[in-house]
């Protein structure tokens, strides 16, 4: 399913005659067809670039929790603000939970972007996804996909793979390499 919602995004931004800008990937906005692929949907905040153009600026869109921080900071939009959350879903699908669990007791677990970038550094994966036999059972998959929702994350745009990119790391085409701090500014660097 994630390679499927990253060959998607792929389409939209470098493969349609008009570049898309979703604006708001989350769950939600995806859809599985009766064979199970995953259909984009929900494009009531996209935006269209024409031709030749590679950015915009607009005011803030999408969902608590999956807005990339270009948003906050009057910089203009390209789709690595799609990037950035895709990476933060790909997360929710890796560790079968939401982004944002603010009845989390652990404190250090209630950003999951955060607590995962954590258990990355700290060699700790398995905590992620401690309920999940299946994963545990393949740790350098687990590993590669976490480090590719890292890439995804990363606060600064240009750090950030295109869909192309993540959808050759998903498939094990390109190599993941070790992804830096997302946010070089928080307390878990």
């Amino acid at each position: 399913m994630a390679s499927g919602i990253a060959r998607a995004l792929t389409y939209l931004h470098q493969e349609c005659s008009t570049q898309i800008i979703h604006c708001d990937i989350k769950p939600q906005n995806i859809l599985l067809d009766d064979t199970f692929t995953a259909r984009i949907s929900d494009f009531g905040l996209a935006k269209l670039l024409m031709n030749e153009q590679t950015r915009t600026q607009t005011g803030i869109r999408g969902t608590r929790g999956y807005v990339a921080p270009e948003w906050f900071r009057n910089m203009p939009i390209t789709a690595k603000v799609d990037v950035y959350s895709y990476g933060v879903m790909l997360l929710e699908i890796i560790c079968c939970r939401k982004c944002l669990d603010m009845e989390n007791e652990n404190e250090e677990e209630i950003i999951l972007a955060d607590w995962a970038y954590d258990c990355y550094k700290r060699r700790k994966l398995g905590k992620l996804v401690e309920t999940d036999e299946e994963a545990k059972n393949d740790m350098k998959k687990l590993e590669r996909l976490v480090m590719v929702s890292i890439w995804c994350m990363q606060e600064d745009p240009s750090l950030r793979p295109s869909m192309w990119t993540v959808t050759q790391m998903l498939e094990g085409i390109i190599q993941v390499s070790a992804p830096p701090c997302p946010s070089p500014f928080s307390s878990i660097s």
